[in-house]
């Protein structure tokens, strides 16, 4: 009985090990030129009981062992290669870009769906790839593991950390076709050709005005929010625009940094300088297309315009009045805050317009300009 038994286990054995060789013979290829379809049709075509190892001996399932192994690091090393071989197996259906691995090709995509499957924990803002997210985590955790060699500044993510190194580097490698102006990053190059093509991508969805820049744009929008996150820390006024905040500080130092090569006076503001320096020229250069005016200016021709068009951006929020230009509504509003910023250095005496302290201080002067 035993001996019956042990003879039939051998005699399986054996015609395990013939069926196996007989299935694999023709389908085996050498490592190095195996392609992937062939794998994929070598899998597909075995047979179901083989490949689970039922009825094998163990000397068959050991044999079965290594031929699975041989396909799984087939398909390892024909990923390694196309790397060198340049090879991209994995074509887009929908823009035809090709690529050299099928998870590349899922990630890319995501592009065509929009599908965002990472969401943020923290805000809930959602990304297309995984190490995008990992990435964008950082904001909220604070980590900044790239540090530069040269000054020891910290960055959340190695291309923010190259960009940074070129200002040691003083490397600019973009260069404009239109004006030869070179710059440190293709995202400069993009704002900067926007001068010549006069593109203004951002709009603002309360008064129509278009921006070349996106941080233009939000600015801007704090003309309707009223929002000023500058503060000055001499006197607590606020600003919407940080510029405006440091050219408001020179208030309190006196600082001057602008100075006339034709006659040496100094200016707070590059701007004031600019127009002074038209006083020698007698330059006008922005006219009016409506009446003629100049202006040395386009700021002025800016808001003189106005007058024509009838347009009013600047709302009170507490009465609705409309006006204009932004100074004539800061001047507005103190009549609903009761602030009178300017007073007379003889009697004291306060005002909410400086026009006004004007008209009084000729009381004290005597003057009559209008006789």
């Amino acid at each position: 009985m035993n001996s019956a038994s042990s003879s039939n286990t051998s005699s399986l054995g054996l015609q395990g090990r013939s069926d196996m060789r007989r299935q694999w013979s023709l389908k085996r290829v050498s490592v190095q030129l195996v392609d992937c379809s062939i794998i994929s049709e070598m899998v597909r075509s075995s047979n179901c009981h083989l490949l689970s190892g039922r009825g094998l001996s163990g000397e068959a399932e050991q044999h079965l062992d290594k031929e699975k192994k041989s396909i799984s690091e087939t398909n390892l090393l024909k990923k390694h290669q196309h790397r060198y071989t340049g090879e991209k197996p994995y074509g887009c259906d929908q823009c035809g870009k090709r690529f050299a691995k099928s998870s590349y090709l899922v990630k890319h995509k995501r592009i065509h769906t929009g599908d965002k499957p990472y969401g943020c924990d923290q805000c809930g803002k959602r990304f297309s790839q995984s190490e995008h997210l990992f990435k964008h985590k950082r904001i909220h955790t604070g980590e900044k593991p790239y540090q530069c060699l040269d000054c020891g500044s910290s960055f959340s993510t190695s291309s923010i950390l190259k960009v940074h190194q070129l200002i040691h580097s003083g490397e600019k490698p973009y260069c404009c076709d239109q004006c030869g102006k070179r710059v440190a990053q293709s995202g400069y190059l993009v704002k900067h050709m926007r001068i010549h093509t006069g593109e203004k991508p951002y709009g603002c969805d309360l008064c129509g005005k278009r921006f070349s820049r996106s941080g233009n744009l939000v600015t801007h929008k704090r003309v309707h929010t009223g929002v000023k996150p500058y503060g000055c820390d001499l006197c607590g006024k606020t600003f919407a625009h940080s510029g405006t905040q440091t050219i408001h500080q020179r208030i309190h130092t006196g600082e001057k940094p602008y100075c006339c090569d034709q006659c040496g006076k100094r200016f707070s503001l590059s701007g004031s300088l600019i127009t002074h320096k038209r006083t020698h020229t007698e330059e006008n250069p922005h006219g009016c297309d409506q009446c003629g005016m100049r202006f040395a200016q386009s700021v002025y021709l800016v808001k003189h315009k106005r007058k024509h068009t009838g347009e009013k951006f600047y709302g009170c929020d507490q009465c609705g009045k409309r006006f204009a230009h932004s100074g004539n509504l800061a001047i507005h509003k103190r009549i609903h805050n009761g602030e009178k910023p300017y007073a007379c250095d003889q009697c004291g005496m306060i005002f909410a317009q400086s026009g006004n302290l004007a008209t009084h201080q000729r009381l004290h002067t005597g003057e009559k300009p209008y006789v």
